[in-house]
């Protein structure tokens, strides 16, 4: 096995032991792989140790990486998890099969509209900005409900959840206290009726806690594929 399958496997194992401690059952847990400034290979490394579902902080680069691995295309699922501006959404629309990222409706108009029909729906979240920094996307959790009924209307997209990337907290208890903001809001768009299935939150270092507070899938880079490789001059 190589060291990116080594990596896969151990974070496969706390999301297991994260999911025992909290009562819950391992196999209501995703795991997103994100892949962003490394390479194809790297993917096809993790795809070969068991991994499908990879998430894409950069438009160009996860098309670059689908256009690469093409031969595997049937069993990835590429994940749209960035910012995403009102230019791009032609090919994210046509290219990954969930965008994680959506806070406005005119970026949601523009993937419905652009979704090409031999495809399935574009499986869609909500960002949310859980703590109100001011520097980051996201609809504000007041504002939420209603983007989700807007978007859970159009007619090429499938709304699954909500994603959040909550500020950097360095004990296990406050983790958990930003990202139980989370999964409240994702409750009250469920309790008003909207069928949700998915809360995209936790990462390499908030995993556990993500995990305790209800999180659906994890979001781990670094602790599969090691520290941010250097993009190319």
């Amino acid at each position: 096995m190589t060291m990116i399958g080594d990596d896969l496997q151990q974070v496969k194992n706390r999301i297991e032991a994260a999911c025992v401690t909290a009562g819950r059952d391992p196999a209501g847990v995703r795991l997103l792989a994100v892949s962003k400034t490394f390479g194809a290979d790297a993917v096809r490394d993790a795809h070969a140790a068991g991994q499908t579902a990879f998430g894409e902080n950069y438009v160009q680069e996860g098309l670059d990486k689908i256009e690469a691995l093409a031969d595997l295309r049937a069993s990835l699922e590429w994940h749209c998890i960035g910012p995403l501006q009102s230019n791009k959404t032609r090919p994210v629309a046509e290219q990954f099969d969930w965008v994680h990222s959506i806070d406005r409706l005119k970026i949601a108009e523009r993937l419905s509209a652009q979704r090409p029909v031999h495809l399935a729906p574009l499986n869609v979240c909500l960002q949310v900005n859980v703590d109100g920094g001011a520097n980051k996307s996201g609809v504000p959790p007041e504002e939420a409900l209603e983007l989700a009924r807007a978007v859970a209307a159009l007619p090429h997209l499938r709304l699954r959840g909500l994603m959040a990337i909550p500020e950097p907290a360095t004990d296990f208890a406050a983790q958990r206290d930003l990202c139980l903001r989370a999964h409240a809001v994702f409750e009250s768009i469920r309790g008003a009726g909207i069928a949700l299935d998915t809360l995209s939150l936790g990462m390499s270092a908030d995993l556990e806690a993500a995990i305790s507070a209800g999180s659906t899938m994890v979001r781990v880079g670094t602790a599969i594929f090691g520290g941010r490789a250097r993009k190319p001059a």
